[in-house]
């Protein structure tokens, strides 16, 4: 549960240098725990939690650093100085992942990482990372919170975007209403769901051939203003704005979608590409290949 109000934290706050307006904090890596198959969650703390700036959305987001094997950095581990000083090729390599929650009282912030089942960085990274190291972050960023004015919610997402569903669904009030979809491999992903709104959940299981589109192409929608959150491979959202926004009928500031990440591609390749192509399409399907 991501507590909002947060008491002041002693000691060290961030790394020195932030960069487009997100500081650089260092945390300790208090615990590892698999929470299912396929998903691992990191609890991490430390003094220079007090960095990081809640912005109020439930998609609340940080960067990982991962300095590159072999390169000496700055001590204070400077952003600033690492970007003006440094060719590109010695900079650290970064993946962005979901803030699944913040513990101000405890002083901790968990992620969870899901596991595509291919080689990649944060795989590498977590099967070596172990209670006591440190983790480098930058954030956080975001942009959604749900509408309190809507009649009803939708969410659509896949396992990456299940933290930030989950997050959302926490800071419902008791009286809404949402409708939630979830495409996971099978039921082993299924991780408990907790709101005081009145749910109405569907889980969908990939090995069992559903599909998420034909899901919410063929949902009744409820009546009255909706508030939708739809977040997944980026293939699946690119058919999903679509009939959102054509067939439904749903205006721009009734919907958060975007494509978290792209099968065939790492998260830079992904964020290059989305870089390039700001809105609609999505790249051709690739006949094999992960997000790493």
């Amino acid at each position: 549960m991501v507590r909002l109000t947060r008491p002041p934290l002693a000691g060290t706050t961030a790394v020195r240098g932030s960069v487009n307006g997100c500081p650089t904090f260092r945390l300790t890596v208090r615990s590892l725990q698999r929470i299912s198959p396929r998903v691992t969650r990191m609890v991490a703390g430390g003094p220079g939690l007090s960095a990081f700036q809640e912005n109020g959305c439930t998609d609340a987001h940080v960067r990982i650093l991962f300095p590159r094997a072999g390169v000496t950095y700055p001590d204070d581990f400077d952003m600033r100085w690492i970007l003006a000083r440094l060719p590109r090729e010695h900079w650290p390599r970064t993946r962005t992942y979901t803030v699944r929650y913040v513990d101000w009282l405890a002083g901790e912030l968990a992620i969870d990482f899901f596991d595509h089942g291919r080689p990649g960085l944060a795989r590498s990274w977590l099967a070596s990372v172990e209670p006591g190291d440190d983790v480098l972050m930058q954030g956080p960023g975001g942009r959604y919170r749900p509408n309190e004015h809507a009649d009803w919610h939708l969410f659509v997402g896949d396992q990456v975007a299940l933290p930030a569903i989950a997050a959302a669904l926490e800071a419902l009030d008791i009286g809404a209403r949402a409708r939630v979809v979830l495409d996971v491999t099978d039921a082993a992903d299924h991780q408990p769901l907790v709101s005081a709104a009145d749910l109405d959940v569907t889980w969908l299981h990939r090995a069992e051939g559903d599909d998420v589109v034909r899901t919410v192409e063929r949902m009744r929608f409820g009546d009255g203003e909706v508030d939708a959150f739809v977040h997944c491979e980026a293939r699946a959202t690119h058919l999903l704005r679509r009939h959102l926004f054509k067939e439904r009928g749903l205006r721009k500031d009734q919907l958060s979608i975007s494509g978290y990440w792209r099968l065939g591609m790492n998260d830079e390749a992904w964020r290059a590409w989305k870089a390039a192509h700001p809105v609609d399409d999505a790249p051709p399907a690739p006949r094999s290949g992960i997000h790493q």
